[in-house]
């Protein structure tokens, strides 16, 4: 089952939010419009509440956790690459989440602010709006600069327009299967 209440929480989306077959979003999760949670990834809010802002998205084998003192919050335009984990964490506007890294509890990813693939931004760490963060465990490296920004703003791009295309297709399938239903009775 991929979508599940727990402890009386049921997730909630907003308008045009793609979930993919094998993503797994259960308790008290919200996703805003436009969202996309990408295969195998998991949204577990079953302790804490979970935020997803609008055209934000979830890619594969992303894992986002909570704490029962910690909730989980993902501001708009967001990014949080393959096999990321944040958890009990706030990741603001215009983040990217390298593919691998882990943001642990009550650290704070700051606006426009990139976490190098494979870091790990330890408990309570603020990064600073518009750095880049890299290593075990994270050091701020350096401002972002702006041709990272542009890739950043290019890959939400392509995440919009990919999850409208699964979204366009899946209303076709629904349409066929609609279709084969219905001569099944004539």
């Amino acid at each position: 089952m991929r979508l599940r209440s727990f402890a009386g929480k049921r997730p909630r989306f907003g308008q045009r939010v793609f979930l993919a077959s094998t993503a797994v979003v259960v308790g008290d999760v919200e996703l805003a419009d436009d969202v996309s949670v990408w295969y195998g990834a998991v949204i577990r809010a079953d302790l804490n509440e979970v935020r997803v802002g609008t055209r934000s998205n979830i890619q594969d084998n992303a894992v986002i956790h909570v704490d029962t003192d910690a909730p989980t919050h993902v501001g708009e335009d967001v990014t949080v690459g393959h096999s990321a984990i944040l958890h009990g964490c706030r990741v603001e506007n215009g983040a990217l989440v390298g593919m691998h890294a882990t943001v642990l509890n009550g650290a704070v990813v700051g606006e426009g602010s990139l976490v190098a693939a494979g870091a790990l931004v330890p408990p309570g760490m603020q990064v600073p709006p518009g750095m880049l963060v890299a290593g075990v465990p994270a050091k701020v490296v350096r401002p972002v600069k702006d041709e990272e920004r542009e890739r950043v703003r290019a890959g939400l791009v392509h995440y919009l327009e990919l999850k409208s295309r699964y979204l366009a297709e899946e209303e076709q399938e629904k349409e066929l299967a609609c279709l084969s239903d219905w001569e099944k009775l004539l």
